[in-house]
């Protein structure tokens, strides 16, 4: 049986050489890498083609992208050649800008996100939406998946709801989870643990901290916290 289990660790830091060594210490137990504005920020397209090309590892490329149509889709067929497994969108861009991201990049899984897992009930109606998190977020996903995203995240809260409207075809990706294991939730507002979320009809849980934090210089730390994360989630 495979050890890598459904998970996307996010690789949030600005050192290169860190990411890389980050990435290849959990590859057995973990199955796509986040990659996010911060990295591409410091290291554009080449960073991401160095983290990438020793290794068969599957990037999320987590770069919300959020605004006209024309833009977005110019945008997405940019980093179109570094062939992310996924790439986020904001989902409140609307159908027009969805289906353009779509269109513009065919072999990725387009990816909407709905409300973001740092948000509390108070911050979603402070913003202006009608209705409650659940409400709101199931909303998104259903005007995402009608444009063509072929991926969801959204909160773990949310995930039964969520998978019971738009189907099964469609993977969401779950943030904000923690390990039983492990006590705080950081930023994150919304929590559950991964294997709750995964029974709840998540695809794949995104983890960072939990996993990450354990770095030190020879990467057997990280490993072992990786391996029982995913020991965790597949013997659930």
């Amino acid at each position: 049986m495979s050890t890598k289990a459904p998970i996307i660790l996010a690789v949030d830091t600005s050192d290169l050489e860190l990411a890389k060594s980050w990435i290849s210490s959990t590859s057995d137990y973990v199955s796509v890498f986040k990659l996010g504005l911060e990295f591409f920020l410091n290291f554009g397209q080449e960073g991401i083609r160095a983290v990438t090309e020793n290794t068969d590892a599957k990037i999320f490329l987590d770069l919300k992208l959020h605004d006209i149509p024309n833009t977005v889709a110019h945008a997405a067929q940019s980093v179109s050649s570094l062939n992310p497994m996924f790439l986020t969108v904001h989902a409140g861009g609307g159908s027009a800008m969805i289906s353009a991201a779509v269109e513009a990049s065919p072999q990725t899984h387009i990816t909407a996100v709905t409300i973001l897992t740092s948000m509390s009930e108070s911050d979603v109606s402070a913003i202006g939406f009608k209705n409650d998190a659940m409400e709101s977020a199931t909303q998104l996903a259903q005007i995402a998946v009608s444009a063509g995203a072929r991926a969801i995240v959204c909160s773990p809260l949310e995930t039964a709801r969520i998978r019971q409207v738009i189907g099964n075809e469609t993977i969401i990706i779950t943030p904000g989870v923690r390990p039983a294991s492990m006590a705080g939730t950081d930023d994150q507002a919304r929590t559950m643990t991964p294997s709750a979320a995964i029974a709840a009809g998540a695809n794949y849980v995104v983890i960072g901290r939990p996993i990450t934090n354990a770095w030190e210089p020879t990467g057997t730390e990280i490993r072992k916290r990786a391996r029982d994360i995913a020991s965790e989630i597949l013997n659930s």
